[in-house]
C-alpha cells in the first residue's frame, strides 16, 4: 500500500467526522424546539459509517464510507402544556427527542476522532518529508 493512501483513508476519516459533528450541532440547536404535532417535530439525527476494507490493498475500498443519516425512532417527548401557543387541541406540545448530555459527549468523540485523523495525516506527511531528504546527507 502507498504512503499516499494515508491521505485518502485519513481524509475520508475526516469527512465523516466533519458529518458527525454537523449532525450533533443540528441536534442540539434543535433540542428544545416546540411544535403542535408529531409528524413536524424534529427527530435526531444519526450518520451511519461503515468500514471498508475490502479492497484495502488495491488503489480502491479503504476508509470510512457514509451510509446516510438515519432519523432516531426513540419517541419523541410529549409534554402538557395548556397555555402554550402551540398547544394541540388536548393541550400537548411535542419536543425532540434529542439528549443534549449524549449529544455533547458525541461532539467530544467526534472531534477527538477528527484530531486523530489529523494527526494520522500529518505523520504521513512527516515520513513523506523524511524519505525525500534521505539522500541528501
Amino acid at each position: 500500500m502507498s504512503l499516499y493512501r494515508v491521505f485518502d483513508i485519513a481524509g475520508t476519516g475526516l469527512t465523516a467526522q466533519a458529518l458527525r459533528l454537523n449532525t450533533t450541532a443540528s441536534n442540539i440547536a434543535n433540542a428544545e424546539s416546540v411544535s403542535s404535532n408529531l409528524e413536524s417535530t424534529y427527530r435526531g439525527r444519526h450518520p451511519v459509517f461503515a468500514a471498508e476494507y475490502d479492497n484495502a490493498m488495491s488503489e480502491q475500498g479503504a476508509g470510512v464510507k457514509v451510509l446516510g443519516v438515519v432519523e432516531s425512532d426513540a419517541p419523541l417527548n410529549k409534554e402538557y402544556n395548556p397555555a402554550h401557543p402551540l398547544a394541540d387541541e388536548n393541550g400537548f406540545i411535542y419536543k425532540p427527542n434529542v439528549n443534549v448530555m449524549e449529544e455533547m459527549a458525541n461532539m467530544i468523540s467526534a472531534s477527538r476522532s477528527y484530531d486523530a485523523n489529523v494527526q494520522v495525516a500529518d505523520a504521513a506527511k512527516q515520513m513523506l518529508s523524511r524519505t525525500l531528504t534521505l539522500g541528501q546527507r
